[in-house]
């Protein structure tokens, strides 16, 4: 996994988050590259979240489809004691 798609994954637009701070992506890149991504997401995790906030990432939203409600269970009738 490359910084890009660790980024995508985070809803993070990696485009305009080197375009707006080079700096900060770059020590990123570097820090990225030396840890494995889930050491990085404990590291840098109150900063991953402002960046998702300023970079939002634009994704295709989906229709969602109608689900089926679930079928109704018959009712049962009451059973009668048996009178011998």
């Amino acid at each position: 996994m490359n910084q890009n798609e660790y980024l995508e994954s985070k809803k993070i637009d990696p485009a305009k988050f080197k375009s707006a701070e080079p700096d900060q992506y770059a020590e990123f890149q570097m820090i990225f590259d030396q840890v494995h991504p889930n050491s990085f997401t404990q590291q840098k995790l109150f900063l991953i979240n402002n960046l998702r906030r300023s970079y939002k990432l634009e994704t295709q939203v989906e229709e969602k489809k109608p689900t089926k409600t679930p079928a109704m269970r018959p009712k049962m009738k009451p059973l009668k004691p048996k009178t011998s």
